[in-house]
């Protein structure tokens, strides 16, 4: 056997700040995710747990740390996750942040929605039961990044059906969200390069959306103020009002 993974690498070179992805089927018959790294690249499954791997039997180690709390819980015994359990549900995190990144530049949206809320619950399990405050935030820091890559994927499902406006409400939505958590932390932040990064798209699908009847009428009443067309600028006040009021 030839173990030298230049066999496989060949024709595929690592390109310094850019993500390389391919699809290849596995010899099991099932398709797998191919991340290419600057040293040789990472395999993954396409469902599941990326690594393949069932920890305790369960699909993922966040599913089954949820199943011992509420098991605990239902007992009435507290459920805590030492540092060990906090570095396990790290690496796991960090497999799907692997997979989910691929699933983008594979245009696989709905597989990035599946991963990025994988990671959002881990988040939120690790804040719940962690035993110090500090390995819950070594998790929540990196939300804000996750529920970017999570509104990329909404939106471009919308923009893949050519719904703009409705693209324009799934960024708008996210960039609250990442907004909102970043108030509620003990030293609030206004820079934040996931909300730069969603203001920007978000004026750029500004620039390409089409104009509403109402921003149509809106704008023509403005150039007639402009022009001292007054009369055809009442005419188009008195129109714009009776539009709302029907709306």
């Amino acid at each position: 056997m030839n173990l030298d993974l230049n066999t496989l690498l060949e024709g595929w070179p690592h390109e310094p700040g850019q993500i390389r992805v391919r699809k290849i089927m596995g010899t099991d018959g099932t398709e797998k995710i191919q991340l290419r790294l600057d040293l040789g690249l990472i395999q993954m499954e396409m469902v599941g747990r990326p690594d393949g791997l069932h920890p305790h039997g369960s699909v993922s180690l966040l599913d089954w740390h949820r199943e011992q709390a509420e098991e605990a819980e239902a007992a009435g015994a507290a459920y805590r996750l030492s540092a060990e359990d906090c570095n396990d549900l790290h690496q796991e995190g960090i497999q799907y942040y692997h997979r989910y990144l691929a699933l983008f530049q594979l245009e696989d949206f709905a597989g990035v929605l599946r991963d990025t809320r994988h990671n959002l619950d881990l988040f939120s399990l690790v804040a719940k039961y962690a035993e110090r405050e500090e390995l819950a935030w070594s998790f929540e820091q990196f939300r804000p990044y996750v529920l970017m890559m999570r509104t990329r994927a909404k939106a471009s499902l919308e923009l893949e059906r050519d719904d703009i406006p409705a693209a324009l409400l799934q960024i708008e939505r996210g960039r609250d969200q990442i907004v909102a958590f970043l108030k509620e932390r003990p030293e609030p932040t206004d820079t934040c390069s996931e909300v730069e990064f969603l203001n920007e798209w978000l004026a750029e699908l500004q620039s390409k959306r089409p104009l509403s009847k109402l921003e149509v009428m809106q704008r023509e009443m403005d150039r007639a103020v402009a022009t001292e067309a007054y009369e055809r600028a009442a005419e188009l006040r008195d129109a714009i009002r009776a539009f709302r009021e029907a709306k």
